[in-house]
């Protein structure tokens, strides 16, 4: 892997390319990382480099309820954290990752990753947390059919035989079933790169990427080259 950043999803639009055609395209908000850890082969048994993305607060000093001394409220960043985020100069991070790049050996602690490793053109591969769907039925959860809507029909939404009678008498494992639906990891590959703002830090990308609105997302060159 040569390329790889952390994204948060803006929303959607669409844009015109340069023929005319309108392109419906995901707005990410790429970077910029900040490299916390060079990991080697040496000290770690690999090799590797480790970002961090968005701010997060330290902490908050606050008074105790005598008003003597001070007490200091640690919000999110134990002093183990804060002691790796200050070894490499960087403040605290919200998100940290590691990405195996070819040349992680190049890297230096607390350089920057911008949106602009990447061009226009560009084939992506986009990871991140599914929308949450709850508790869903069959028909949602795995488009299985449903029975008549007519007035005498007492089958409409409801899911349809699970299996057979007498042989096996039971239900296989991995029947699809009403239940918990989203919440999951999910890539999608092979997503084209439309434009790159490099001031704003900005990735357009066709089409969707998984999940909602100011959601994670890690973006990297994409494994499978369509021919």
């Amino acid at each position: 892997m040569k390329k790889a950043i952390l994204a948060t999803k803006v929303g959607m639009t669409q844009i015109f390319n340069e023929d005319g055609v309108l392109v419906p395209v995901t707005v990410l908000q790429a970077g910029p990382c900040v490299v916390t850890q060079v990991k080697t082969v040496e000290n770690d048994g690999y090799s590797a480099v480790q970002v961090g993305f968005v701010d997060k607060k330290d902490k908050t000093v606050n008074k105790d309820a005598a008003g003597k001394k001070e007490v200091i409220h640690v919000h999110g960043v134990n002093k183990a954290q804060q002691g790796h985020f200050k070894k490499a100069g960087v403040t605290s991070k919200r998100y940290v990752r590691e990405f195996k790049f070819e040349n992680a050996e190049e890297y230096a602690l607390g350089a920057e990753i911008k949106a602009d490793i990447f061009a226009a053109g560009d084939k992506i591969d986009a990871t991140a947390i599914s929308k949450g769907k709850g508790f869903q039925g069959a028909i949602k959860r795995y488009g299985q059919h449903r029975g008549p809507m007519a007035h005498g029909s007492k089958f409409h939404r409801h899911q349809g035989s699970n299996g057979a009678c007498s042989s096996p008498s039971r239900v296989f494992k991995g029947k699809g079933m009403p239940g918990h639906m989203g919440c999951v990891k999910v890539t999608v590959q092979n997503l084209e790169v439309v434009r790159v703002d490099a001031e704003k830090n900005l990735l357009l990308v066709k089409g969707a990427v998984p999940g909602p609105k100011k959601a994670l997302v890690t973006i990297k060159e994409t494994v499978k080259v369509e021919a």
